[in-house]
């Protein structure tokens, strides 16, 4: 296993099965960002909409997206999967870390289920209070760790 294979899947393990992230989007030079329910299964992270919400007409228009948490940001490319209950992997893991919002929202007509295949990861970390910027660049395979020096 080489070493960006080594980070990612360690990055993957630490991040965890699901989070409340900030999903930012946009169409004809706008920009919108709001808190999501995502989850992340085998390297690819979920989120579900309603298609009458304007994040949904955002992402059928211009597929980059980008999510944000904390000191991680994730570039990536957003794609339509269907309805959440066409989608057994998705509803067994949206179910288990965000129960409430599975049961009021995944069972609705308008509901979709997007996926977001990430290209560019970055995230500040943290080594004997020394920072550094790791960088995982998914389209490349490529892994790089530097220390941060502020001027």
């Amino acid at each position: 296993m080489n070493t960006f294979s080594q980070k990612y899947e360690a990055f993957l393990l630490e991040f965890g099965k699901g989070r409340k992230m900030v999903l930012s989007t946009s169409e004809n030079n706008r920009i919108s960002s709001r808190m999501m329910s995502v989850v992340q299964i085998n390297g690819m992270f979920y989120f579900q909409t309603d298609i009458t919400f304007n994040k949904y007409h955002q992402i059928v228009s211009n597929h980059n997206v980008a999510l944000c948490i904390d000191n991680i940001q994730i570039e990536g490319i957003c794609e339509e999967i269907g309805h959440p209950l066409q989608f057994a992997p998705f509803c067994d893991v949206f179910q288990e870390c965000f129960k409430g919002s599975y049961e009021a929202y995944s069972s609705l007509k308008n509901e979709r289920v997007f996926s977001i295949k990430p290209i560019y990861i970055e995230r500040w970390i943290y080594e004997y209070g020394i920072p550094y910027i790791e960088t995982f660049d998914v389209k490349t395979q490529g892994y790089k760790l530097s220390r941060y020096i502020g001027v």
